[in-house]
């Protein structure tokens, strides 16, 4: 299905936030869109105000208010590459890509000097992307892998934990006694937002619910295991269940295949009237189908996104959890210049950040009417 023009051009809008600047080419392939409707999408948000173009560059606009520069830590050294911090994200991830612009900003405030690594889909990619960042000198490390799986986030574990520079998980908390348990991390509360998501269908009356997730990173993870804990414990909740939101949404690690149910019928043969979607795209997706099947959004169905990326564009505004994206990488990002302050030595206690997520309330959820008894 076509992807909508809101939600491609919020995409390149995040990319281009992210980087500060980026090639029109780059930026085509990158987000998987043909050169021909990135460059009119360009054309449209420039003539907008929001990006800035010229000579096959994109560019964020300028002009943008950020607080005072703080000053760089004790440990900052001039810039260069030995004097750099490495941030490390997947590619094609407009989730991720908010969270390292908050980063971005905090660490360009301090002054200090930033390498950006951009790593492909393949299974394993971030580590020959971290382990160039340390030969070229980098003195601090900013991380959010992409960990598909469980095995893949595992297998990482080991040399992650041995990396000989200060390291911050962004986005992502380890298995508890694995061998990342003790490296600083800042993460959302992934269990209060499916509170917040399950609170306000229950409020609305609805008793029936099904999560439709993705199963592909370490956040759907967290996302289906609190819906689960959560919904068996809600004396309300009559029935629930947990199914994957596309066929496309799962790890594809052996033996893990997982098949995408018609939601539609689903909902009609479990009689479930109040939906969490996982993640927005998805979300926005799913929504056109119910429609396409006569289930209408919020009339028969109550939907919450999780993610709010692009949940507010679609023709019905999805009401959405929130993750402090931007502010998990800023969080991050002065999570590392203080370990990086601090006098040689000094390590100072492991620090386990959680952000909580707020709920936006939109069109997609209402108050559930049964019919007069």
């Amino acid at each position: 299905m076509r992807e909508p023009v809101e939600s491609r051009r919020k995409r390149i809008l995040s990319v281009v936030h992210a980087r500060g600047a980026v090639k029109v080419s780059s930026l085509a392939e990158e987000l998987d869109v043909s050169a021909v409707t990135l460059r009119r999408d360009v054309e449209e948000l420039a003539r907008a105000g929001m990006l800035r173009r010229g000579h096959g560059v994109v560019r964020p606009m300028g002009g943008v208010e950020r607080p005072a520069a703080v000053p760089a830590p004790r440990s900052a050294e001039p810039a260069g590459e030995g004097g750099a911090i490495a941030l490390v994200v997947p590619e094609r991830h407009s989730y991720l890509y908010e969270t390292l612009h908050g980063a971005r900003t905090a660490l360009e405030e301090a002054g200090a000097h930033i390498t950006l690594r951009i790593a492909p889909q393949a299974a394993g990619a971030e580590r020959p992307q971290v382990e160039r960042a340390l030969a070229a000198g980098v003195r601090g490390l900013l991380i959010a892998p992409r960990w598909r799986s469980r095995e893949g986030e595992e297998a990482d574990y080991g040399w992650l934990a041995g990396l000989g520079v200060p390291t911050v998980l962004m986005e992502r908390r380890p298995r508890p006694g694995s061998a990342l348990h003790a490296l600083d991390s800042v993460c959302s509360d992934h269990w209060y937002g499916i509170h917040l998501a399950v609170d306000h269908l229950v409020s609305l009356g609805h008793r029936r619910l099904v999560l439709a997730a993705r199963n592909d990173s370490p956040t759907a993870r967290s996302i289906r295991a609190a819906f689960a804990e959560i919904a068996a414990a809600r004396s309300e909740v009559e029935e629930w269940a947990v199914v994957l939101s596309s066929p496309t949404a799962g790890p594809g690690e052996p033996g893990s295949r997982e098949e995408a149910p018609d939601l539609a019928a689903l909902m009609r043969g479990r009689g479930f009237t109040g939906a969490v979607l996982h993640g927005d795209e998805d979300a926005l997706m799913l929504v056109q189908k119910l429609a396409e099947n006569g289930i209408q959004v919020p009339r028969d169905c109550s939907v919450v996104a999780y993610d709010d990326v692009v949940a507010a564009l679609g023709s019905t505004s999805l009401t959405a959890v929130a993750p402090p994206r931007g502010e998990i990488g800023r969080a991050a990002a002065e999570l590392l210049l203080h370990r990086l302050g601090r006098p040689a030595g000094a390590s100072g206690p492991v620090r386990r950040v959680e952000l909580l997520p707020g709920l936006e309330v939109r069109g997609s959820t209402q108050e559930l009417h049964r019919p007069a008894e």
